[in-house]
């Protein structure tokens, strides 16, 4: 998967229309974009340019996910943008997205769930966090290859549910820290999407957001990317609460992890 990296810096704003220069190591290109109407126009003919309209839904996705009080004259940012990426595979649930980090590779891609791995190790979790008790909750499930199952279960201190579906899918990688290919059965698109869209960009621009922020959980990600080095990992996303047995089961005991603490 090949990534280039560009930085883009607002030069000039009128009627809400910003004005964007866009540039690599040998050109720069000018854009304008409403973040109200999200109307997107290219005005500069050069490669660069032929390479940002190539590349047009990655560079919208990244506009409009931009919030509306980091657009200003004089904000700048690095951003990554991923060679014939196919973005709406990978933004399809449907989808199981691929991470392969195997013979010290990275590679990462959006597949059918027919042509997935059979013969997989599956991790199964669920979260929750107890607002009023300050603390969130974890559970899953390993199933293995003859379809037993392994249950484990944790509570975390001052920590959000996303955060608890993380340190539960970190978690689950050491237990199977001998495992090859492994499938992540989650109902967290914040797992499914951080090692296989986030990270990558995060490590080539100096961890920033495209709101010029750095991310949040980073140490978490990181822990969570070096537990799947040499590994095949699928990340499969099911709906919560949608009578999936695993995820469901995985959810009753986070939750009754909370019920029984103090």
């Amino acid at each position: 998967m090949k990534m280039t990296l560009f930085t883009m810096e607002i030069i000039d704003a009128q009627n809400n229309n910003y004005k964007i220069k866009i540039s690599n190591n040998k050109e720069c290109s000018i854009i304008e974009f409403d973040p109200l109407k999200k109307e997107l126009h290219f005005f500069s003919n050069n490669k660069l340019t032929d390479y940002l309209r190539a590349n047009e839904y990655q560079v919208r996705k990244m506009l409009h996910n931009k919030r509306i009080d980091t657009y200003y004259v004089g904000f700048d940012v690095k951003f990554v943008l991923t060679h014939d990426k196919d973005v709406a595979a990978f933004n399809d649930r449907r989808k199981i997205v691929v991470l392969d980090k195997r013979n010290n590779n990275f590679n990462s891609y959006a597949i059918d769930e027919s042509d997935a791995e059979e013969k997989i190790y599956k991790i199964h979790t669920d979260a929750s966090f107890f607002e009023k008790k300050k603390y969130g909750a974890f559970a899953f499930i390993i199933e293995d290859l003859k379809e037993n199952y392994n249950l484990y279960s944790e509570k975390v201190d001052d920590i959000g549910s996303s955060q608890a579906e993380l340190e539960a899918a970190i978690k689950a990688l050491e237990v199977l820290r001998n495992i090859e290919k492994i499938r992540i059965i989650t109902d967290s698109q914040y797992v499914r999407k951080g090692l296989t869209e986030w990270l990558p960009i995060w490590k080539l621009n100096g961890f920033k957001t495209i709101n010029g922020e750095q991310p949040k959980n980073i140490e978490k990600w990181l822990s969570f990317d070096k537990a799947c080095n040499e590994k095949y990992i699928e990340f499969q996303w099911v709906k919560g609460h949608s009578n999936h047995f695993e995820n469901s089961l995985c959810d009753m005991y986070a939750r009754d992890i909370g019920k029984d603490s103090n």
